[in-house]
């Protein structure tokens, strides 16, 4: 199976979670791909101080900082392509997942090895906003900022552009459900992202089946 993991950074269980929820399903309609969503909320996420110990021992995990989940780190490292899910705060990623991506730094110790590790694993982004336009694109691109510096393919395309942008109107879930343009593009990145990711496992003959019996969001 292919293993796509989801990434949900909000600290409550609404808006967020819940499109995250519908990027993961629609993924899930291609074959082969199977999906995890882990939550940062109520996780031990420390702040990186840039010692560069985890550099210098040679460690996949921060070792300034001892007491985290390591396992979740853990199975960023094994997942074939990444759903990271981000609430708009002001204009951009919250705390939490800024955090969670700084934790990363000893991921330089396993491109130092191989600098090819990420190259065949695939990321797409979902954000959620209070407003319409209230910053979404922009959380976007620091999700695809984290990507780029560790080679991971960017999925985007034409309607849904940068990724999933939903506008939640302030009220939780029942706000995300309500965008029905922005859970438009949830789903069709979602789907886009388990494509890529089959696409990089199979011949062109095999993905050009696959277009041609899947039903495309």
């Amino acid at each position: 199976m292919i293993k796509i993991l989801g990434i949900g950074s909000s600290p409550r269980k609404a808006a967020t979670e819940y499109s995250l929820e519908q990027g993961l399903k629609a993924a899930e309609t291609v074959p082969e791909i199977e999906t995890e969503m882990i939550v940062l909320r109520n996780k031990n996420l420390p702040h990186c101080i840039h010692c560069d110990r985890c550099i210098k021992e040679d460690s996949r995990f921060c070792v300034y900082h001892d007491n985290y989940d390591k396992e979740m780190y853990e199975k960023f490292y094994k997942a074939d392509g990444y759903l990271i899910a981000s609430p708009v705060y002001t204009m951009n990623i919250n705390a939490q997942l800024t955090s969670f991506f700084n934790l990363l730094r000893p991921t330089w110790n396993v491109m130092q090895k191989n600098p090819a590790y990420f190259w065949d694993k695939v990321g797409a982004a979902i954000s959620v906003g209070g407003t319409r336009h209230g910053g979404q694109e922009t959380t976007i691109n620091s999700i695809h900022g984290f990507y780029y510096t560790h080679g991971i393919h960017v999925i985007g395309g034409a309607e849904t552009y940068n990724g999933g942008t939903v506008w939640s109107k302030d009220n939780l879930k029942e706000g995300a459900q309500s965008d029905e343009e922005g859970m438009s593009t949830v789903r069709a990145i979602g789907q886009r992202l388990g494509v890529a990711a089959y696409q990089l496992n199979h011949d062109k003959e095999t993905n050009q089946k696959l277009l041609e019996e899947l039903e495309l969001y």
